[in-house]
């Protein structure tokens, strides 16, 4: 069981009460607004958390959006509270998921040769548009495998690292991401993601900050002459009711010069992209 305080694994799976407590207290809400919010009383909302009273799994679930809990740690939040799963965590292959899986591609296949990946929720690639592939090419393999994840690849000094011209802005940007994107979810596997990159030799100084110099952070890449300098959007389904559909998002680079405008421009050019 995740602490999503700490993203850390806990002994034994704690009562209902007890995560409720953990979610409030890590979304920095009183029982008094949350209670407001989930229409139940403060004093009852107190006795969940207490153990002194079984909450129904309608307040479960009302107390879960009220703090906005992922679909996943609901299902964790019913299980606790001795109630079965509501949220199915159906493949993006299943034939149940053909329309979304479509919308997806139909998203990387018009943005290309711009960069587009599909990213689950620890933020490992799930698919890719050729726009993408092209700005990794060349990175160490095993930053690939077994899974091409966004922040071990663009921080590992083998991987993108080396060719970003302002690693230090970028770096710190994409470590806040990392915690910010940890203390959403408090998956234990994005925390040990975390550990795992702060070693870097490259990253261990860093700060981890949002730079807010400018209004828009920009990635700029030394690939081509001359750099490749992109901003990114990040895209996630409005109304999933599926642990994977909410857990995707998609993330879209595009140019933030000209220079870069007019290079991939010639690249959809040359690969028969139409982009007017």
């Amino acid at each position: 069981m995740t602490d999503p305080t700490t993203g850390t694994l806990s002994a034994s799976p704690p009562a209902v009460g007890a995560l409720l407590r953990q979610w409030r207290s890590h979304r920095r809400r009183s029982q008094m607004d949350l209670a407001l919010d989930a229409g139940v009383s403060t004093r009852h909302l107190s006795f969940i958390e207490t153990g002194r009273a079984s909450p129904s799994p309608e307040v479960v679930l009302a107390l879960a959006d009220g703090l906005d809990v992922p679909l996943r740690e609901r299902n964790t939040l019913l299980l606790a509270a001795g109630y079965a799963p509501r949220y199915d965590e159906t493949p993006l292959d299943a034939p149940a998921m053909a329309r979304a899986k479509a919308a997806v591609q139909r998203v990387l296949d018009a943005h290309d040769p711009y960069p587009g990946v599909v990213l689950d929720r620890r933020w490992d690639v799930v698919a890719a548009n050729a726009g993408a592939l092209a700005l990794i090419e060349g990175v160490a393999p095993e930053l690939a495998s077994p899974t091409l994840n966004v922040f071990r690849v663009s921080l590992h000094p083998d991987g993108l690292a080396a060719r970003t011209r302002n690693f230090e802005e970028w770096g710190s940007y994409l470590l806040w991401q990392l915690e910010h994107q940890l203390a959403l979810s408090g998956d234990a596997g994005l925390a040990a993601l975390l550990e795992e990159v702060r070693g870097y030799p490259n990253v261990a100084a860093l700060p981890t900050c949002m730079p807010d110099e400018d209004p828009m952070l920009v990635l700029t890449v030394d690939l081509v002459d001359p750099d490749l300098s992109l901003f990114t959007t990040l895209t996630t389904f409005g109304t999933p009711r599926d642990i994977t559909l909410d857990e995707l998002m998609i993330e879209l680079f595009y140019p933030a010069d000209d220079a870069t405008a007019q290079h991939l421009g010639r690249a959809a050019t040359t690969h028969g992209v139409d982009r007017n």
